[in-house]
């Protein structure tokens, strides 16, 4: 099963795993790149916070870990993606890039979006449902 991760539940996998080995985990790069930016430039926030809590050295390595996103977690070809986010954006006008990308990543993917609680509570769940995309909120611990 293909599984696209929100930038919180991406850092949530970096630093600790989520558990789940039988899925394809997939996210897109502008929720790839929210989370770098979050690690490496941090501020204050639920996507900073996970990597505050921890000690200095462990606070490097996993930013070093997630500039080098590992090939485990896939990331779709614009060539491939770009036609569909057009689509996408041609259907629900009122959407950022961010929540087109991923609607059009899903699609593409034919994949189940997971969502952290903060990103369920936003644009995004209306759309993937009118578009007959499966969504779930991850719950993180």
């Amino acid at each position: 099963m293909n599984v696209v991760l929100d930038d919180r539940l991406l850092i949530e996998e970096m630093l600790v795993g989520l558990g789940r080995p039988d899925v394809q985990l997939h996210t897109t790069t502008y929720w790839y790149y929210r989370a770098c930016r979050a690690a490496v430039l941090g501020a204050t926030g639920h996507l900073s916070g996970p990597f505050r809590q921890l000690a200095n050295n462990d606070q490097e390595r996993a930013i070093v870990a997630l500039l080098q996103l590992p090939d485990e977690v896939g990331l779709v070809d614009p060539r491939r993606l770009v036609p569909v986010m057009v689509e996408i954006a041609g259907r629900h006008s009122q959407l950022n890039i961010l929540n087109v990308e991923a609607v059009a990543t899903s699609r593409a993917l034919n994949a189940v979006t997971w969502l952290s609680p903060e990103s369920a509570r936003g644009a995004l769940p209306p759309v993937l449902e009118s578009e007959h995309l499966d969504w779930d909120i991850i719950a993180i611990e």
